[in-house]
């Protein structure tokens, strides 16, 4: 890690110095010059200050040899083998990435009856596919998960390790990532990759405010997870070249201090995720009510209603409805925004839509810059017209 430290004997002005630093980091005690724990390490002292005060010293990084970390694997989330989606979007996003580098692709699938299923993931141009199925392994449980994943990363040794961002994988892609000492990049956006096998990791940070571009490049394996509906699922091929390799890990890894009494199915409700024809309630709505006019739209369209973060706030829709940084990412074929302003945390859950109308009685909303088709204009003689047509048609 770096600090700076501070040369006590060219200390002459304090006063001065003090001034140095915008976040009020720098102290006097009428003794010593010293830098407290408000420091953000911007080196704005070191840059400004008079030479040689202020200096940065940094540690020696140990160079990892990254020809010794090849390919790249995805976990395979999954329900008693049921793969879910974000699998298979990961695994395209792998194959993309893993073409540039020449890495081969693979996953890592751990359960219990599960060698079945194995199979169809080469279907999808796996490499290889790594099965731990074990009878230890039928529940999710934090520490065997996490004691095969470990497995899994020391013997294979893959560069970059992608994990989708559902309940499982946000629980298990940092906790294996920590027992590597390396970084995670949670919710990641957009995804590349160098000629040098560095990942170039994107994701909103500061609620949105800024795109935050992330790199590990002194540790391996790099970890990254990504949202469902983010990217594009792979396409499936009748000619798979890959196989399944069965792996063993002694029993003793797989002791859990959890035991399972019980397991409910969770009621299953249809997700905006999966939906294919979204209509998004905006601020512009103005009273709970008026959300029945979205939804006989969305219901002579086939779809679903969504909602942006202030009217989940207001009572005005179901959280689980929510699109944005802090709601759901989606990806339908139709999207159609009904007096949304279109701010950075909306626009991040929603911008991948195949066609994107916009409503809104402000010609310069922010909305319009992602809109494929706009309309300005007052949604509540707008949507009713709509619907008039439907019923027409």
């Amino acid at each position: 890690m770096a600090k700076i430290v501070i040369d006590q004997e060219k200390v002459t002005e304090p006063e001065e110095l003090i001034k140095l630093c915008p976040f009020g980091a720098i102290e006097w005690d009428n003794h010593y010059l010293s830098i407290n724990a408000a420091c953000k390490m911007c080196k704005l002292c070191v840059k400004k200050g008079p030479a040689g005060v202020f200096s940065l010293i940094e540690d020696e990084v140990v160079a990892v040899d990254k020809s010794e970390w090849q390919g790249i694997v995805v976990y395979v989330d999954h329900l008693d083998g049921d793969i879910h989606p974000v699998t298979l979007e990961l695994v395209g996003k792998a194959k993309e990435l893993a073409g540039k580098i020449g890495h081969p692709v693979y996953c890592l699938f751990m359960g219990h009856n599960i060698t079945g299923k194995a199979e169809a993931l080469l279907h999808y141009g796996v490499d290889e596919v790594f099965v731990y199925d074990d009878e230890e392994l039928k529940y999710f449980r934090i520490e065997p998960y996490t004691a095969v994943f470990e497995d899994f990363i020391h013997q294979v040794k893959p560069s970059i390790v992608l994990v989708g961002g559902t309940t499982v994988g946000r629980s298990l892609a940092p906790r294996t990532a920590a027992r590597f000492h390396t970084g995670l990049t949670a919710d990641c956006t957009v995804l590349d990759v160098e000629e040098n096998t560095d990942l170039a990791q994107i994701r909103p940070a500061f609620g949105g405010n800024i795109m935050a571009h992330i790199f590990t490049p002194n540790t391996r394996p790099q970890f990254a997870t990504v949202r469902y509906k983010v990217f594009s699922q792979a396409q499936k091929t009748n000619n798979p070249t890959g196989k399944v390799t069965h792996c063993a890990i002694a029993k003793d890894k797989l002791a859990s201090k959890i035991k399972v009494l019980q397991v409910k199915a969770k009621e299953k409700v249809k997700s905006i995720e999966d939906a294919e024809v979204l209509v998004v309630a905006g601020g512009g709505i103005k009273s709970a009510k008026d959300m029945e006019m979205l939804q006989v739209l969305a219901d002579k369209l086939g779809g679903m209603v969504a909602a942006t973060r202030p009217l989940i706030e207001a009572g005005f829709a179901d959280p689980r409805q929510q699109i944005g940084l802090s709601g759901r990412t989606v990806k339908p074929n139709l999207i159609i925004t009904c007096g949304v302003s279109g701010s950075v945390q909306f626009v991040a859950g929603m911008d991948k839509s195949d066609n994107i109308i916009a409503i809104n009685t402000d010609e310069n909303a922010a909305i319009f810059n992602v809109a494929h088709y706009g309309i300005v204009g007052d949604l509540y003689e707008i949507v009713p017209d709509l619907i008039e047509r439907l019923n027409q048609g």
